[in-house]
Parts: C-alpha cells; sequence; structure tokens
C-alpha cells in the first residue's frame, strides 16, 4: 500500500484501507448517502470501493482516496478524495470530494482536509481544484468558501442535479 500521511496538526490525512469499513458503514448517515455516495453502503461494497482505492493507489491511477483522520489515534471521522480526471473536468483540474460522519462536523475539519487534499493536488500535478455541489448542500458550499475556494460555473450531474462548481487555483497559495 502506498504510504502518504499528511497532517496539519489537528487531522491527518492517509489512504483508506480495509480496516476502515466498518467504521465508515457506522457513519454513514442519510446526509453522506444524499451528498456523496448515492446510495447506503453495504460492508461488501464498502470494502469493495476500499479495494478499488488501494488499486488506484498502487497503479497511480486518477482516483486518491483518503481517510479523514483526527487525534493522537487517528479516529477514522470520514473520507475525502482527489479525481485527477472525471467527466467535465478539463486537463489539470482535480475533483475534490469530502463527508464528514455525524459526530465530527461543525468542527472545521473538513475545511483542514480540503486544505490539506489540495496541498496534495497541487504537488501531484493539480493546476485547478473544483468542488461540486448541489445548491441544497449549504454546509459543503460552506466548507469550499472557507477553504479559499470561489463560485464558478454551473452545470448539471448526469443525473441531471443542478452542480455549483467552486474553484481554486492550486498553483499559488496553496498552504
Amino acid at each position: 500500500m502506498h504510504e502518504v500521511r499528511l497532517s496539519d496538526g489537528i487531522v491527518a490525512l492517509s489512504p483508506l484501507r480495509l480496516a476502515d469499513a466498518a467504521t465508515h458503514l457506522a457513519g454513514e448517515d442519510e446526509p453522506m448517502v444524499r451528498w456523496l455516495s448515492g446510495g447506503p453502503g453495504t460492508r461488501e461494497g464498502v470494502e469493495a470501493y476500499i479495494r478499488h482505492c488501494e488499486e488506484q493507489w498502487e497503479t497511480a491511477g486518477p482516483l486518491r482516496a483518503f481517510g479523514i483522520r483526527v487525534g493522537a489515534d487517528e479516529t477514522l471521522a470520514g473520507t475525502i478524495d482527489l479525481r485527477f480526471t472525471a467527466a467535465g473536468l478539463a486537463p489539470g483540474q482535480v475533483n475534490v470530494a469530502y463527508g464528514l460522519y455525524p459526530s465530527w462536523r461543525g468542527r472545521g475539519l473538513a475545511t483542514r482536509a480540503v486544505l490539506l487534499a489540495s496541498r496534495f493536488a497541487a504537488g501531484e500535478g493539480g493546476r485547478e481544484a473544483v468542488i461540486r455541489v448541489d445548491p441544497d448542500n449549504a454546509a459543503s458550499a460552506a466548507v469550499a468558501q472557507r477553504a479559499g475556494f470561489t463560485p464558478g460555473k454551473h452545470t448539471h450531474g448526469e443525473d441531471g442535479t443542478r452542480l455549483d462548481w467552486y474553484v481554486r487555483d492550486l498553483c499559488v497559495g496553496t498552504r
């Protein structure tokens, strides 16, 4: 497994691992299903996704999925992933998607995770980070803005849902 650990002293990011599956399932709630995964997870499905994420790390694929970890024991508090290629992205753009489990929300952890992931994306050659948000997801839009992203264009997802884009230049000021 590719060893990467990013930290700001409060939040640490490291690749998702199979041992995270049970914690992830326990933390999944309606907002995570609605805004991030699109459907309730199963043990088998989450484990298959994590194996896919591990494969992406090993093969230098376009997906980098991290666990958002907090505390001395690095408890899994959520996930954040970077996609270096995805439908609708221009070359150099990196999609950022994140979610925290309910007991960890409202503490600024998602903003910290986005900043760490953005710095990683810049180091991997990303030029612009993109967060695509359903307009009804005010909390995610607020995270994007606190992390220095600015409103961009509006598009529609594959299911027709409107998505507001928030963008951040990764070539300057990614600290």
